[in-house]
């Protein structure tokens, strides 16, 4: 009995302060791999890994993958960003044991049929906010109006901005941010529905910026 209650004793323990897992911390800017350290997650959090692409008429720029802790209703999902000539795709995997390591990302598959609706659309690579009349038509699942305002600081310094069509999947990941090699990436995502209601969220992108620089 007394063993019973020692085991309730410390589930009970587990439960009010939740247990914390150790992840991988690390984000490359080419490949499907990156090493880090390992660090202590808050409590609610998991081990997970984000990869995506950007391509550019049609042709691949740039790819992103990266690990660190992450909620868990942020596993498991795909999306993508689109504006005029330029995509990014992303998808999220994670685990729950100690520096585990996450499957390798799903990428939503490519969709051109048009949806009916329509954004605003403009990039900027000095500004975390950017605004045009000018519009595209969205398609496949991207049925979300976005501005997405991303801040690159270390080793490579930037800030920008874009408008442009995004899945609902892409909105509902939530605030992310990655660190690694001597990187520091954080990305403001708004949507919108298409009318001046505005919800906010974030996620972790491709190379945004070269990109933004090609399209500009």
């Amino acid at each position: 009995m007394r063993s019973l209650l020692q085991v309730l004793c410390v589930l009970s323990t587990l439960a009010a302060t939740g247990y914390s897992l150790s992840c991988t911390q690390c984000v490359a800017l080419s490949g499907t791999s990156c090493t880090g350290p390992s660090i202590t997650c808050p409590a609610n959090k998991v081990c997970m890994a984000v990869y995506s692409v950007t391509t550019a008429g049609g042709v691949e720029i740039s790819n992103v993958f990266g690990r660190n802790c992450e909620l868990q209703n942020k596993c498991g999902l795909s999306g993508s960003v689109n504006v005029p000539n330029g995509k990014i795709k992303m998808g999220t995997s994670c685990c729950t044991t100690d520096n585990c390591t996450p499957s390798m990302p799903t990428l939503p598959a490519d969709n051109d049929v048009k949806n009916g609706l329509t954004c605003r659309t403009c990039t900027s690579t000095n500004s975390a906010w950017c605004y045009t009349t000018d519009t595209m038509l969205c398609t496949g699942s991207e049925n979300m109006c976005l501005l997405q305002s991303t801040k690159i600081t270390g080793v490579l310094t930037s800030t920008a901005a874009l408008r442009g069509c995004a899945t609902e999947s892409i909105c509902k990941i939530g605030r992310q941010s990655e660190s690694g090699n001597g990187l520091n990436i954080e990305v403001d995502f708004f949507c919108s529905n298409g009318s001046v209601d505005l919800h906010k969220g974030f996620f972790f992108p491709a190379l945004t910026l070269l990109l933004m620089k090609l399209l500009s």
